[in-house]
């Protein structure tokens, strides 16, 4: 059925006026949903509205999502606020309840599921995909046929270097001066994908396929009951960090890469003939939860003086108590489980998809692990930052070098929707004072002459606190960036 005919049999295509031949109208459309409007400047968190989600649509009229996102892309800012609207269709076909009716979020919630925003997420939803999933095909290439054996040994060798060698993030949170602020920040990370990767096997779980792979839809079930018994343990977690469970609450310090680890899981999940690579994806998420259990437990109990078991019981088996051993066999025994059924149903071809979709989940981890430990290490260095800024700006003036520059002259409360650059930036306030701001833990205050660097894809937001604030953001070139 042609989009034109679509359009003239559905009220909501037919009254938004859009060309059918216009992605990038489509996805504009959607992100103009009042729900997705940019932030104020007493929603830098939205603990009590889990529908509240603001994407800067304002950007949108400069990013292009009708072409295929390159793979050194995938951290700047149409992954970003790409990975923000993706969220935002596939979690309108889920349900969250505010914390109680008759508050801030009745009105955002009646825009969130409505059928205008129902519909455009359906169109605008392959569009973003085809976008931010188009470095998988780049970087690994077609999925080819495999027999269980080599997929099986592929799995164990990356276990084993994985339990050797802590993630990057996991380094860099043990490492900062600040730990509370990086504990913190790193829990935030964790709840934007955890509860997600849990609803995605949910959703894979749904359906009639007893017949043809029996242990199939036990264990996904399996892996949402875990999570839902887990509760609990979370939302203790979370209130230990005067943090609060509801979605959404932190949606402006979600890394894209954090949200992009979700968004793999629930794109696999809903696409329903991707069934044996979406096997293969929650087989890593298992395999990293593994690994990573006694490491997120302790960065918490380091930064943040709280014990909890969360990490534990969401793993099969965790080097927290148990030998690395024990925690090879368990994800052993989950392989071979699945690639019983994968291979007897599937084939060789299908060990291949479950064996990608594996491939794809480590791409998403990996690009995660290094994202989050520059943040956090751009983040806990901030006075450093500021002396930088200032030595960058002495050496632009001393030798009369021109570079682009933005200017902007803001209001009292006016708020910058939390963001990346796509290139090295310095932030020079000439007049007023401003909060800097990218964690809930605290705001840095710039007042008139501050100065401050901030390094490509580093999130970031701002709010003016004087009547009126001019600064300015000259662009620095690489060369430069790396000389300083």
């Amino acid at each position: 059925m042609s989009s034109q005919t679509t359009a003239s049999r559905n009220p909501v295509l037919a009254d938004l006026g859009l060309d059918p031949h216009d992605e990038n109208a489509v996805v504009k459309a959607f992100a103009a949903n009042s729900a997705f409007r940019a932030a104020d400047w007493e929603e830098l968190t939205t603990e009590d509205n889990p529908y509240r989600r603001p994407v800067r649509p304002d950007d949108l009229a400069w990013l292009n999502y009708a072409r295929p996102m390159p793979a050194a892309k995938s951290l700047k800012l149409s992954a970003l606020l790409g990975h923000r609207m993706l969220r935002n269709v596939y979690d309108a076909e889920l349900l969250y309840l505010p914390p109680a009716l008759g508050g801030p979020g009745d009105k955002d919630g009646a825009a969130f599921y409505c059928e205008r925003n129902r519909v455009l997420g359906a169109l605008a939803g392959p569009i973003l995909e085809r976008h931010l999933f188009a470095p998988l095909d780049e970087t690994l290439g077609a999925p080819e046929a495999v027999a269980p054996d080599t997929f099986r040994q592929e799995v164990r060798a990356h276990h084993e270097h994985r339990l050797a060698e802590p993630g990057l993030a996991h380094i860099a949170a043990l490492s900062t001066t600040d730990r509370k602020a990086s504990a913190t920040f790193f829990l935030l990370q964790l709840s934007a994908f955890l509860p997600a990767a849990r609803a995605a096997a949910g959703r894979a779980a749904l359906g009639e396929f007893d017949a043809a792979h029996p242990d199939g839809r036990g264990y996904l079930l399996d892996e949402y009951r875990t999570w839902v018994g887990a509760h609990d343990s979370y939302r203790t977690l979370l209130a230990g960090a005067d943090l609060k469970p509801a979605a959404a609450a932190y949606w402006q310090l979600y890394l894209g890469s954090s949200l992009g680890r979700g968004n793999h899981l629930h794109h696999l999940s809903r696409t329903r003939e991707k069934y044996p690579e979406f096997l293969g994806a929650l087989l890593h998420h298992t395999l990293d939860q593994s690994v990573e259990a006694g490491r997120y437990t302790q960065v918490i109990e380091d930064g943040l003086g709280l014990h909890t078991d969360l990490f534990a019981r969401l793993a099969p088996a965790t080097a927290d108590g148990t030998s690395s051993a024990t925690a090879l066999s368990a994800v052993g025994d989950l392989t071979d489980r699945l690639l019983a059924t994968v291979h007897g149903y599937f084939g060789a071809e299908g060990v291949g998809r479950m064996r990608r979709g594996f491939a794809e989940a480590r791409w998403f981890a990996e690009l995660w692990d290094e994202d989050l430990a520059k943040q956090l290490a751009w983040a806990d260095t901030i006075p450093e930052h500021q002396e930088k800024a200032a030595r960058i700006d002495a050496y632009l003036k001393e030798n009369n070098i021109e570079v682009d520059l933005d200017t902007f002259v803001e209001s009292h409360e006016e708020t910058s929707t939390t963001h990346v650059h796509n290139e090295h930036r310095l932030v020079m306030v000439e007049r007023g004072q401003m909060h800097f701001w990218n964690n809930v833990t605290h705001k840095i205050e710039l007042h008139e002459g501050d100065k401050v660097l901030i390094p490509v894809t580093r999130l970031h937001g701002s709010t003016v606190l004087s009547g009126e604030c001019t600064y300015h953001q000259p662009i620095i070139p690489e060369e430069m960036y790396q000389r300083f």
